[in-house]
């Protein structure tokens, strides 16, 4: 194991049901990593939308999760209260989501094999106009969120039903990692959303502000390294999907640059 890391403070801002493995690997790899999740995943407030989706689940050909936090917040509930339906299709975006679905029973889930995000989902065979058209399909998801997905699969003929299985929320406050600008000892952050980043900018002040502009941020997705550009950020990394990817860039980024 390579201690490339070592001597670095690097921010894991996963939600923190999925932030665990990276901080590990980080740690592994001779850093020093620091949770600080950019958005906070609880229950809804009222599960009345989901228990009503759990039972009309034999009318859907297709149940998508969006995220980790979508099945992990809507199968359970699904399970206690019922077998899963035979005819019903699940789909993931990603492979976090894939691997949750296989833990609990899913038979033969969907997902794409290299890109992780609607777009990548929307080419696979079983989401094409001939196979959805007619169809009904039910998205599982957090609070909010891109409607490209429902959209996309409206104008190929499908009906969509959204449930919203868990909410996301921003911290109250960013000042633990402000204090570590200030001190010099914030070394870099990896963002995972999107939603995130816009949370993180909201919450820091102008000097921190300034400090995230200068500071590596390691990205697993196009869609986020273009926010962060925009929002001013000068030293993004795109990185390969998921955490693999992530520490893989980490492990040769020159930190001396």
């Amino acid at each position: 194991m390579t201690e490339a890391l070592r001597g670095k403070t690097i921010v894991v801002t996963r939600p923190r049901a999925q932030a665990p493995r990276l901080a590990a690997w980080i740690a592994e790899h001779g850093g020093e990593p620091l949770l600080f999740p950019l958005l906070e995943i609880t229950p809804v407030d009222d599960p009345e939308q989901l228990r009503l989706a759990i039972a009309a689940l034999d009318g859907y050909s297709l149940a998508i999760f969006i995220s980790p936090n979508a099945v992990e917040h809507s199968v359970p509930e699904i399970l206690a209260a019922r077998q899963w339906p035979a005819g019903l299709q699940a789909v993931a975006i990603g492979q976090g989501s894939l691997s949750l679905l296989l833990a609990y029973g899913i038979r033969n889930p969907l997902a794409p094999l290299e890109r992780f995000d609607s777009e990548s989902l929307l080419e696979l065979p079983a989401l094409q106009s001939p196979a959805v058209a007619g169809q009904r399909v039910v998205i599982f998801r957090g609070n909010g969120g891109r409607e490209f997905l429902a959209d996309s699969l409206r104008e190929r003929g499908a009906q969509v039903d959204y449930v919203s299985c868990y909410q996301r929320s921003s911290p109250a406050s960013a000042a633990v990692l402000e204090a570590l600008w200030r001190n010099g000892r914030l070394d870099a952050l990896t963002v995972s959303s999107s939603e995130g980043l816009r949370n993180l900018v909201d919450l820091l002040d102008a000097s921190a502000r300034a400090s995230l502009c200068t500071t590596p941020v390691f990205v697993p997705h196009q869609r986020i390294a273009d926010l962060a550009q925009k929002l001013g950020l000068q030293r993004v990394i795109l990185t390969e999907p998921a955490d693999a990817g992530i520490i893989a860039a980490l492990n040769v980024y020159n930190w001396r640059s």
